[in-house]
């Protein structure tokens, strides 16, 4: 597989990857403001690509018994509880909520006094690998075994990867991690990660995730139509009075060249566990090395200078 020509800014992936006529982009766009929390697409993910349990430990975080993207973890359903704040009247969101003021869940009138309302709200949202346009694991992978699909997605190939953990500290959000535990699961000792069920894409098959998901939360197709879509939603939110509704990684020009996986958010990233402005880290490797070299050119002349003064 050719490798990536671009190390920042908008580009095809597949095609800048060498696919000569790839099929469009594929990609997920999480509605965060319709996550229930049900995690069917941690255990739909778990179940089809044979992801280990991760313990499963109750963390003191709420209802997460995963707490982050690992390893044994290619989604992670996170549960952010916030005080409640002062609103306009309720937005309808398309999911199933709590009583409010005029209509309950199951359509019949009703009303709930101001007092009688929690006074806390919950976030949700199921985070999994961005599949990056310009992605750093891929970039600083030395045997290979992390390479760009034809749907533009990344993906760890088990069978060549040494576990050297280069791309662990490479990857922006944290998401790549070697396996470690348990010592009876497949793949210990490889970085592993979602592959946007690169296996599923090549049968025409939606990713195990998305099929799963019951709102729709999780909405699988391709990248360009997905962020017209995602940009729809934001728009109607915020015309509804959410005025904190926002897109994150749907960008072109940010950090990363815009993700393949990204996300409707209802507060600021970091809220979620998210870096506000992620930025590929090895964007800066072709000045790195121009400036290696000039340097090792000074030194380099430096000590022939000094060698002819001696023989002079």
């Amino acid at each position: 597989m050719i490798g990536k020509t671009s190390l920042f800014g908008p580009v095809n992936p597949a095609r800048d990857a060498g696919y000569d006529d790839p099929p469009a982009r594929k990609g997920f766009f999480t509605d965060t403001s319709i996550c229930i929390g049900c995690k069917a697409c941690e255990v739909a993910c778990k179940e089809w690509n044979e992801v280990p349990d991760n313990g499963f430990d109750m963390l003191g975080m709420s209802y997460d018994n995963t707490g982050s993207l690992n390893a044994n973890s290619w989604r992670h359903v996170a549960f952010v509880e916030q005080p409640a704040r002062p609103t306009a009247p309720p937005v309808d969101l398309g999911m199933p909520t709590l009583l409010h003021d005029g209509v309950a869940d199951d359509g019949q009138q009703t009303t709930v006094a101001g007092e009688d309302r929690p006074d806390f709200r919950w976030l949700m949202s199921s985070d999994v690998c961005k599949h990056c346009t310009h992605a750093a694991c891929l970039d600083v992978c030395p045997t290979g075994s992390l390479f760009r699909t034809e749907f533009g997605t990344v993906v760890v190939q088990d069978d060549i990867c040494n576990g050297c953990g280069y791309c662990v500290p490479a990857c922006p959000y944290g998401v790549i991690e070697r396996r470690e535990r348990p010592e009876a699961a497949k793949n210990v000792g490889i970085a592993q990660k979602c592959t946007l069920c690169y296996d599923r894409l090549g049968a025409g098959m939606t990713p195990a995730c998305a099929q799963a998901c019951p709102t729709q939360s999780i909405q699988f197709g391709d990248v360009d139509e997905l962020r017209e879509r995602a940009k729809q939603r934001v728009e109607a939110l915020q015309a509804g009075g959410v005025t904190d509704a926002r897109l994150y990684g749907a960008d072109p020009e940010d950090g990363v060249g815009g993700a393949g996986a990204f996300f409707l958010l209802l507060d600021e990233p970091e809220v979620y566990g998210l870096p506000p402005d992620p930025v590929v880290t090895t964007r800066d490797l072709p000045h790195m090395y121009q400036r290696a070299v000039v340097a090792a050119g000074a030194l380099l002349l430096g000590a022939v200078l000094s060698f002819l003064e001696r023989r002079s």
